[in-house]
């Protein structure tokens, strides 16, 4: 193999510095401008692509933080409004609830004074009635009837005990 061979190795290295030195004029003078401006474009448009990306990003959070403002304005001129139409229907319902209070009140009273008197009533009735049972019982078991004089004397018992 003539690689191995000493005696050919410099005519080897010398063959090999030429063609290298020849590829590396070819690269440098043809290929790597091309390769460098190819390289330097790329850089610019990433660049210019990340300086728009940060401008869209920065205009984004400027929309946001308008809406963010817009939207607290509205929820503030919501929660007025929305206070400002409860208070005239809060003040409406209490006079309401208090109307009907006062009718209701009314009422009450009204019927406990019926009650009252037919209780009053009922009850000026039971002695009488309570009378007539007591003479109806005395006859029935005795078989004479009770005076006036007995039947008023058991009254006046029954309601002092």
């Amino acid at each position: 193999m003539p690689q191995f061979d000493f005696a050919t190795w410099p005519g080897q290295i010398a063959w090999a510095l030429l063609i290298f030195a020849g590829l590396f004029l070819v690269m440098r003078g043809r290929f790597l401008p091309r390769i460098r401006a190819t390289m330097e474009a790329r850089q610019g448009r990433i660049e210019g692509d990340m300086a728009e990306a940060r401008r869209l990003r920065d205009e984004a959070e400027a929309q946001a933080e308008t809406a963010q403002a817009e939207t607290a304005e509205g929820r503030g001129r919501t929660q007025r409004t929305a206070s400002e139409a409860k208070a005239p229907a809060a003040a409406a319902s209490a006079k309401r609830n208090g109307d009907l209070e006062a009718e209701l009140s009314v009422r009450l009273s009204a019927a406990e004074d019926r009650i009252r008197a037919s209780r009053d009533q009922a009850m000026t009735q039971v002695g009488g009635i309570a009378s007539d049972t007591a003479a109806a019982i005395t006859e029935r078991l005795t078989g004479r009837a009770a005076s006036d004089a007995e039947l008023d004397h058991a009254q006046a018992v029954q309601a002092r005990g």
